[in-house]
């Protein structure tokens, strides 16, 4: 059972170091799409670990899945794996990660349908406040990032609703507050969400460290993504607007919520979104980040370089 339990060792080893190591780094708050990135890496990488190693245990403890994972491998190829030494632990092993593989997908399920419900009630409440007014459709002509919704409030908000029919909203004290190309940055913010599906993003972080809340891995991946997705929308409406109209944007919509003094999470998360717009840190070079994301890229290769190792060798 020499390569499912290196399987298993890399997996263990990369949930356990790469927040630690993620955390120390000081480049990620300057460039959080990169560290998006390997986060997703890392993530894929672990749980490529389980996935490969149940393959083989079960391939070793049972034949009929043994005919369904090798069934394209040449002649030689199933030999290489030693799959008949692997002893009695392999269905145990094998059993054990399918019930893990199979609660993350019960979890990720929970967590779609329940951010279903919220988007449906959300969209009820919407409609209660703003309905459609006589002759008016949803919209569905245009781009999803571009429908925009005005909502009566006495609140400055303005936030992404996703679903089947995507919506912007921003309120009415919204648009009296913003100024000019303070109102263009929040859209641009909200848009940016949109267009990189920020949500499909949270909602696995969120599946994956309600499902495993003892796995550092999974437990850093949706602490920090909640951060790294503000950032980077913070970013996207900076470029495009200047990050002083960005930051004075964040802190019309916000300053009356006491965002700038003791707060909960993520709101607590506000001031110091709003200094790092304001004093920004040099960003990394272009060699530098395009060498982060090609050895993020391999750390998910890794795993199927050691699955898939014997099998190669036979074949040479």
């Amino acid at each position: 059972m020499t390569v499912p339990f290196v399987l298993l060792l890399l997996g263990a080893m990369a949930a356990a170091t790469a927040p630690r190591l993620l955390a120390r780094a000081d480049w990620p708050e300057r460039e959080p799409v990169l560290a998006l990135w390997v986060w997703q890496c890392v993530v894929a990488a672990v749980l490529l670990c389980c996935v490969l190693a149940m393959a083989l245990t079960a391939s070793a403890a049972w034949v009929a899945v043994r005919g369904h994972v090798f069934a394209f491998a040449p002649h030689g190829v199933v030999d290489a794996y030693g799959l008949p030494g692997y002893g009695p632990w392999a269905g145990v092993l094998a059993a054990l990660l399918a019930c893990g593989g199979a609660w993350t997908a019960a979890m990720l399920t929970r967590e779609v349908r329940a951010a279903r419900a919220r988007q449906r009630q959300r969209r009820a409440d919407l409609l209660v406040r703003a309905p459609r007014l006589p002759g008016e459709g949803l919209g569905l002509d245009l781009p999803a990032d571009q429908r925009l919704v005005v909502l009566e409030s006495g609140r400055p908000d303005a936030w992404w609703l996703a679903g089947a029919h995507p919506q912007l909203v921003i309120t009415t004290a919204a648009l009296r507050r913003l100024k000019g190309r303070q109102l263009d940055a929040v859209l641009a913010h909200e848009q940016g969400h949109a267009r990189a599906r920020h949500d499909v993003l949270l909602h696995c972080a969120g599946a994956l460290a309600a499902g495993f809340p003892q796995v550092p891995v999974f437990a850093g991946f949706r602490n920090q993504v909640h951060r790294l997705v503000e950032l980077a929308a913070d970013d996207i409406a900076s470029r495009r607007f200047g990050r002083l109209t960005t930051a004075l944007a964040l802190v019309e919509l916000n300053e009356d919520r006491g965002v700038f003094g003791p707060s909960p999470m993520p709101l607590a998360q506000m001031p110091g979104r709003v200094n790092r717009l304001l004093d920004p840190g040099p960003r990394l070079s272009r060699a530098h980040r395009a060498r982060v994301t090609a050895l993020a890229t391999l750390v998910p290769v890794i795993p199927l370089l050691v699955a898939f190792g014997p099998g190669l060798r036979a074949l040479a």
